[in-house]
């Protein structure tokens, strides 16, 4: 398997999900007792909340780019970016390291049109929600794409996001919320729901919803996983 390189600490919370998820999925794929080789970098997440709250995003580019690079320089073999707002500057980044990228919105794109679904919610930090970035991708796949559509909904979201889950605080009340917000988009018709935050599976899940979920941290590691298992087997036989 090809070594796993993971930018994480965006956040700390869901970049454990991440490693958790990168070793039970690797095992699946070997059995036995093989697991992948990943390396981490995790940087600090109150630099890139600055760096996005300014829409600096040359500076947020900086700084994954330069966590990036460190993985690569330490052996890694294809980059992972451990969250979906960071995919602002993933095309920069893989241009950076010169490094197959796993991009989280393509594989989550995939994954929505396996289910044949063609209308979704999207649910995420505010970047995610309002900006073009994420939903252009989606609708390149023929995918529709509704966000709540009251802001102070985006916004609690967004602090809940910061404050609570980037914090590994999980609370029933805010739960409560999320699940009214996304009710409301499948009443507009969204036949399945993004959690299009690596946070948002800490406190949602399937059993959530009576539409189909799609947990775009495990999208994103069995994407990362089916290329370094399979990419590997292709240069072997090369």
């Amino acid at each position: 398997m090809i070594k796993i390189g993971l930018v994480g600490g965006i956040s700390w919370s869901s970049t454990i999900d991440y490693y958790r998820y990168i070793n039970e999925e690797s095992n699946k794929l070997l059995g036995g007792l093989n697991f992948a080789e990943c390396i981490l970098y995790s940087v600090n997440f109150n630099d890139f909340r600055t760096y996005n709250a300014a829409h600096d995003w040359e500076n947020t580019f900086r700084l994954l780019s330069a966590a990036a690079i460190r993985l690569k320089n330490a052996g890694a073999g294809l980059i992972m970016l451990g969250a979906n707002t960071a995919h602002i500057v993933a095309e920069q980044v893989q241009q950076k390291t010169g490094l197959p990228l796993i991009d989280i919105r393509t594989a989550t794109a995939n994954a929505v049109t396996q289910k044949n679904i063609k209308k979704v919610a999207l649910l995420g930090t505010v970047y995610t929600m309002e900006l073009s970035f994420y939903k252009d991708e989606l609708t390149r796949h023929g995918i529709e794409v509704l966000i709540p559509c009251d802001a102070a909904d985006r916004q609690f979201m967004e602090n809940s996001l910061l404050y609570e889950l980037g914090k590994g605080i999980i609370k029933p009340e805010t739960k409560t919320r999320y699940i009214q917000i996304a009710n409301s988009l499948v009443q507009q018709g969204a036949a399945g729901i993004i959690l299009g935050c690596t946070e948002i599976p800490l406190l949602l899940s399937q059993d959530d919803f009576n539409v189909p979920v799609f947990n775009t941290t495990r999208i994103h590691v069995q994407a990362a996983l089916e290329y370094a298992v399979n990419n590997l087997v292709t240069n072997s036989n090369s």
